[in-house]
């Protein structure tokens, strides 16, 4: 547990604390005074509110829409299973400003219904709550899908025999051994949707604001360093405790789960209702995850002299100024970054996973919960605390290549962490107790016993710290050295420059993105072993 603890401590705890003290603390001592008057101003209250109920619905929008595919990719085989896997999870490492623009095209004023059928929608809200679900649809299906695959199914099937309805069987015996992931993958999808930034960035406009976009919009346009870090503490504060109430909840509701090889659990779909229930799955991906995708995608080849490769072409020049390099130069800078920080998140987040299943406590529980703050502190607070504490030796990394892997990789562990602690926790402890018996040191039994049912989601856990990794943009945006730009970061500069040309380089950058994170996860699909442990 020291290395995870020393990371969190150097590049997570001491940034943000710095950070937030430059707020709060003056020449003449500490200002608590100016907690109560930012959160007493009428504005604040309403960016509060606006921040909690969105990520209140965006969570059960998610849940209702995401189960039903959970279930099918647990349970059902069918052609392009590997491929439909992928598709639905590239979403989840989009940058979120392209997103925002996607959605806004299909959903805004002048967008493509308006172009199309003439329907004006101007439901921001619905809008920004869908553009959530497109982001978080893949996190709901492999975390809750990926221990669904490996239920033993014959535990239902007693019940049944026994009497029990289908409904009931399903509600006594399979959502009680699915409610850790279950609420595993609802705090995830809290945690996104409650520091949501560039979603509502672009969709909200003024009207809308979450905590993150307030934060940055006192940082970045007010310079009020002071209100900007009020609202950091009260966004550290909520999500703290969010975590603590979650890690009760799950501790109680875990067991020793019998886990079984997927390949013994799907089967093709049988019958009208399983056949209807693929169906709609499917034609949910076609119209939440495909169709925007698509608009990207058709963006990207809308050239001014008509539809070809003009955008990428240009992608291969600097003369816009926008670059002191080729901006797709940002390709290679990403896959480079993404890599060395998936590198650091499985050594850091499997280490703390191990930990987290060996040990207990108050001490262990609180460091469960200090794992997952990276995701509900605001990157912003981060990127800047980069900049203000790593410049002095012998951490002076302002100029180092891995600061990006860094603060990539502060985002990966909470996924190594969430994905590998269920199926770990389900490893019968007395198997390690044999093993120790026999004479294995705690190294050889983790290598002989755990290794073997935790390969697959230690895999999964790879694909989800890289994923994230290439679309990391909070931090990596105040980090990211002018002449090594990631994707997210050359999307969003070109994004901010007025004209054509830059907006489908922007296009096309996103598209190239997609292309690469479907092909990792498609390679990723096909690699993991048949028999292993998964949750």
């Amino acid at each position: 547990m020291a290395l995870p603890l020393a990371f969190f401590a150097i590049f997570f705890a001491w940034p943000v604390a710095a950070i937030v003290g430059r707020g709060i603390r003056t020449d003449t001592g500490w200002q608590f005074g100016r907690i109560g008057e930012v959160l007493g101003r009428p504005d604040i209250a309403g960016v509060l509110w606006f921040t909690t109920w969105q990520a209140l619905a965006s969570t059960a929008l998610t849940l209702l829409i995401a189960l039903p595919g959970a279930y099918v990719f647990a349970r059902f085989e069918f052609p392009g299973k590997q491929l439909l896997r992928a598709v639905v999870t590239v979403p989840f490492v989009l940058p979120t400003v392209v997103v925002g623009t996607a959605f806004l095209a299909l959903l805004g004023r002048g967008g493509m219904l308006d172009e199309l059928w003439g329907v004006r929608l101007d439901t921001t809200a619905w809008a920004i709550l869908l553009a959530h679900v497109f982001f978080n649809y893949a996190v709901v299906v492999r975390t809750v899908g990926g221990l669904w695959s490996q239920l033993d199914p014959r535990q239902e099937e007693a019940a049944r025999v026994l009497g029990a309805g289908r409904f009931g069987a399903w509600r006594r015996v399979t959502l009680p051994a699915l409610a850790p992931a279950v609420a595993a993958a609802a705090l995830m999808v809290f945690l996104f949707t409650f520091t949501s930034f560039g979603v509502v960035q672009i969709l909200g406009g003024p009207a809308y604001a979450t905590l993150e976009v307030e934060v940055y919009r006192q940082t970045a346009q007010l310079l009020d360093l002071p209100t900007a870090a009020v609202l950091t503490l009260v966004q550290f504060a909520a999500v703290g405790a969010i975590l603590a109430v979650h890690a009760v909840t799950v501790r109680r509701r875990e067991t020793a789960l019998r886990l079984v090889d997927p390949a013994r659990t799907a089967h093709r779909p049988a019958g009208f209702g399983q056949w209807a229930l693929l169906g709609g799955v499917l034609l949910t991906v076609l119209l939440l995850i495909v169709l925007p995708l698509g608009v990207l995608v058709e963006r990207s080849f809308d050239a001014p002299g008509g539809y070809g490769t003009g955008f990428y072409r240009a992608l291969q020049s600097s003369d816009g100024g926008t670059f002191l390099v080729p901006p797709l130069e940002a390709v290679w800078n990403s896959l480079q970054y993404a890599l060395a920080a998936t590198g650091i998140a499985l050594l850091i987040g499997g280490l703390a996973a191990a930990a987290l299943t060996r040990r207990a406590g108050r001490l262990v529980r609180g460091f469960d919960a200090l794992l997952m703050l990276p995701l509900g502190v605001s990157a912003v607070t981060v990127g800047f605390g980069f900049l203000i504490t790593l410049d002095e030796p012998p951490l002076d990394l302002r100029t180092s290549w891995i600061l990006v892997p860094l603060a990539q990789a502060l985002v990966g562990v909470p996924f190594v962490v969430r994905t590998m602690l269920p199926v770990l926790r389900a490893v019968d402890g007395r198997l390690r107790e044999a093993a120790a018996m026999l004479g294995a040191s705690p190294l050889r039994a983790w290598r002989e016993v755990d290794l073997p049912m935790v390969r697959r989601a230690l895999l999964i856990a790879a694909g989800f710290a890289f994923a994230v990794s290439l679309g990391e943009f909070g931090a990596t945006v105040f980090i990211a050295r002018p002449d090594r730009p990631t994707l997210p970061v050359a999307v969003a500069r070109l994004l901010g420059r007025a004209g054509e040309l830059n907006y489908g380089q922007a296009m096309a950058l996103s598209t190239i993105l997609m292309g690469v994170c479907a092909v990792s996860l498609l390679v990723l699909e096909r690699l993991r072993p048949e028999r292993s442990g998964e949750f």
